[in-house]
């Protein structure tokens, strides 16, 4: 049975994080080891759910509306259109039902859209079950680890929008959050590239997370908590010019073609 998105957040920000044990400076990390969750489904009014083994949402997707995004913290996660209305790269590190990738997709048609994703099987049922159209000329959906991704130098520079959502089955917190990590997002953007990221507010590691994309950026913003937990936040390689009155009418813009809310998105900045 499917518990609603604000119940298990409201859960699980209750919770300690995830303990670390301490190593020696000298020691030498170990390598990264992927630990593939089982792939389930859910639905409820209408709605297909993706989890990862346990009743934590990991994406939906509204059946009589494939390629659109059913999330609200997702909806925001496009909130970097305030700023860059014509991207000709953009990339999301984790697919989840591959809600932003379709949605990039088909919004922006001049552009080449890349997700990337550790587990085989979400990217399995993403085509059968979600509706994700095949890897082409302007799509591709690479089977990778997201760290090997932003490590790479032929992806830096390059990035006009990076979109980061990249949870495991616990769902407490990023599993990437590392400044080093967060250093490599921003050497993959381009000079007035933007990262939007996926948190948890009240949780131990927002702080975390926040500190990191500090360290790592020009900007740090952040719009209020939406499903009494997620925190979206942008992360600018440039700092942005915070005109109100251009980005209101940008927003006006956006819901006239897109239909999202982005209005609420310039008044979560203002405020």
């Amino acid at each position: 049975m499917l518990i609603k998105r604000k119940s298990i957040e409201a859960q699980a920000n209750r919770k300690a994080g995830p303990k670390k044990s301490v190593a020696t400076a000298d020691a030498p990390k170990p390598p990264r080891k992927p630990k593939y969750a089982p792939v389930t489904l859910s639905e409820q009014n209408g709605v297909r759910y993706l989890h990862f083994g346990t009743e934590w949402v990991q994406g939906a997707m509204r059946i009589r509306k494939p390629d659109w995004i059913e999330l609200e913290y997702a909806q925001q996660m496009m909130a970097w259109m305030l700023f860059n209305h014509q991207p000709k790269r953009i990339v999301q590190l984790g697919l989840g039902t591959g809600a932003l990738t379709k949605f990039c997709y088909r919004q922006f048609p001049e552009a080449r859209v890349t997700a990337v994703e550790l587990n085989p099987s979400v990217i399995t049922i993403c085509a059968s079950m979600f509706k994700l159209t095949p890897n082409n000329e302007r799509l591709s959906v690479l089977e990778m680890d997201a760290l090997d991704f932003v490590n790479d130098t032929n992806n830096h520079g390059t990035i006009d929008a990076l979109q980061v959502d990249l949870y495991d089955a616990t769902a407490r917190g990023p599993v990437l959050d590392s400044p080093e990590f967060y250093q490599a997002c921003e050497a993959c953007l381009t000079p007035n590239g933007i990262m939007t990221i996926n948190l948890f507010g009240d949780h131990p590691s927002y702080t975390k997370n926040l500190a990191a994309m500090v360290f790592a950026f020009d900007t740090v913003l952040c719009l209020p908590e939406v499903h009494d937990g997620n925190v979206v936040a942008f992360a600018f390689k440039t700092k942005p010019n915070l005109d109100f009155t251009a980005l209101y009418a940008q927003a006006e813009r956006i819901t006239q073609t897109t239909k999202l809310p982005a209005k609420s998105w310039v008044n979560g900045l203002k405020s």
